[in-house]
């Protein structure tokens, strides 16, 4: 039987946008990409060029309203999560929608209540959920290899430096969000429970630009929690380190220990005249989880397919958002608090 390819647009041609378009451009079996929207002229005409897609559009409404077009990903800044997605759910259009996926637990909830009243296949890009080595670390849990999970610590330190609208933490709601949403998912999923109290600490280390007009901001931080099965846990972030992209998690068990991540792009070991060694290290989360993103993508399509509950669904979205609040909450207020779950 011929089944016809699903029609792809993708809304936002930043970094992730353009990783989710070369998939569905390229790599993605059962899929096509259709059509390109963001209100950034010269990015989307940079993106038409190098994807060679025709369709480009300024209004992602006009995306919404092709007929070729079945689903969408959202990959545009998070303030603009809560519009897109519930228009493309009243429109029939199925969502993957990059983390964050919304700037509060109220907009999250209007994306779920959207996505279940189309239902339409709402998927959240929790891309390590896809990446082998954390699928593996998974299953040994799941096997009882390392016996009950008792501690889950995982860190994300960019090389990069915050741009600037991320300063203002009422747009970003801050590297909780930015760096770490992909943290407090990975630790809900390891440990199997969600986070009902939390403690955060953080400061500006990097950026001393921002401090005159963003006092607040901050470009390290470190949070810990409590799970509601009592499991604990510990998250550090930290964006500009410059020494590499670096994402690593190390899982305590009652009688045994995983660990995933590495510094190393590879394993080549260069020993120089003077005594020296070098190793290439991870400069990108777009090099590490390549893989993962591609992994991701076609998922997706079979869930569509098989109307299939995705692996990081709208409430795994939502439970990452709720522990960003409760932690920047944390900081302002110097003092534990209490998850909305």
């Amino acid at each position: 039987m011929n089944i016809s390819p699903l029609g792809i647009a993708i809304i936002g041609t930043g970094r992730a946008g353009l990783i989710h378009a070369g998939n569905f451009a390229r790599s993605v079996p059962g899929a096509r990409l259709v059509a390109l929207a963001d209100p950034v002229v010269e990015s989307l005409a940079q993106a038409q060029k190098s994807l060679n897609v025709e369709l480009g559009f300024a209004d992602y409404q006009s995306v919404l309203e092709r007929s070729d077009v079945q689903a969408v990903v959202i990959a545009t800044p998070t303030a603009f999560h809560r519009e897109i997605a519930v228009a493309a759910a009243r429109a029939g259009k199925h969502v993957l929608c990059e983390k964050p996926m919304a700037m509060n637990v109220a907009e999250c909830d209007a994306i779920i209540a959207a996505a279940g009243n189309a239902g339409i296949v709402l998927q959240i890009g929790f891309m390590r959920r896809y990446s082998e080595s954390f699928v593996q670390a998974k299953a040994r849990i799941d096997a009882g290899e390392i016996g009950a999970v008792v501690q889950v610590k995982t860190l994300t330190h960019g090389p990069s430096y915050p741009r600037p609208w991320m300063f203002d933490l009422k747009k970003s709601n801050g590297p909780l969000a930015e760096v770490n949403s992909h943290d407090f998912d990975t630790v809900r999923w390891f440990a199997g429970s969600d986070l009902v109290e939390v403690y955060a600490i953080a400061g500006n280390y990097r950026t001393p630009e921002a401090l005159k007009e963003f006092p607040d901001f901050y470009d390290q931080v470190l949070l810990t929690a409590r799970m509601a099965n009592g499991t604990q846990a510990c998250i550090s972030g930290a964006q500009g380190v410059q020494y590499a992209y670096d994402a690593r998690c190390e899982i305590l068990g009652t009688h045994g220990l995983i660990t995933i991540g590495t510094l190393h792009g590879n394993e080549t070991v260069v020993c120089t005249k003077e005594k020296s060694l070098h190793r290439p290290s991870i400069v990108s989360w777009t090099n590490l989880f390549r893989d993962a993103y591609l992994a991701e993508d076609i998922d997706f399509v079979d869930c569509i397919r098989t109307q299939r509950t995705p692996r990081a669904a709208g409430r795994d979205g939502r439970a990452a958002v709720a522990a960003v609040t409760a932690g920047n909450a944390s900081i302002r207020e110097r003092n534990v608090q209490t998850v909305q779950n």
